[in-house]
């Protein structure tokens, strides 16, 4: 029998890496589903998001001076997102302090993790939030398309700006933390802590 010869075996590892890429969401799905859900009923904390109904849209995003950026820009890392205005009330406030404490305890894999606020106005932001925030990436980004792309919470009346959504590293949409999950309550941060954990444990990419 012939064998083949080099440019076919190129030609078939090429194929290979193609079609990789194609079901790289799908496998991250599925890897998410199996290694974060346990067995015995219980389920994990934040809801899993099937990253092939959300795929990050194309949207025009800046950073606070006006120059062009996009969440795929973080690609690599796990992302902690959250949206909402710049008027950052007390509840934004307790979301961006329970964001760094989440990182923090991560001890080691910390670096592993960046936090994102895509903010949906064009308004100036507070001086002192900046200062305590500095660490948090900040970005503009249009409202009406964040809301269109961000799944809420099934029977309940949410806002996007309610909830804390994790992004893997190679882009994918995965989970949406519960309403107030991610707030003052220590409780419910050492939950989401525990998933996040679980993640940066199982995955040997980020």
């Amino acid at each position: 029998m012939e064998k083949p010869n080099n440019q076919t075996a190129r030609g078939r590892w090429k194929l290979i890496a193609v079609l990789a890429v194609c079901a790289a969401p799908l496998i991250a799905s599925y890897f998410t589903y199996y290694v974060i859900k346990p067995k015995g009923g219980q389920t994990n904390y934040g809801a899993l998001i099937d990253p092939r109904q959300y795929p990050i849209p194309a949207m025009h995003s800046t950073t606070l001076d006006g120059q062009p950026a996009k969440l795929e820009d973080f690609k690599g890392k796990w992302i902690m997102l959250k949206v909402g205005p710049s008027d950052c009330q007390q509840e934004c406030q307790d979301q961006l302090f329970a964001m760094r404490q989440l990182r923090t305890m991560q001890g080691k894999e910390m670096e592993r993790i960046e936090r994102v606020w895509l903010i949906t106005d064009a308004q100036p932001l507070d001086t002192m939030l900046l200062r305590v925030n500095d660490g948090t990436r900040m970005l503009r980004a249009p409202a009406p398309v964040l809301e269109k792309w961000l799944p809420l919470e099934p029977g309940v009346a949410d806002r996007a700006s309610d909830h804390v959504y994790l992004i893997d590293p190679l882009g994918n949409l995965m989970m949406r933390f519960p309403k107030g999950a991610v707030s003052s309550d220590i409780e419910k941060v050492k939950r989401v802590h525990k998933d996040i954990a679980k993640l940066l444990k199982a995955s040997a990419i980020g």
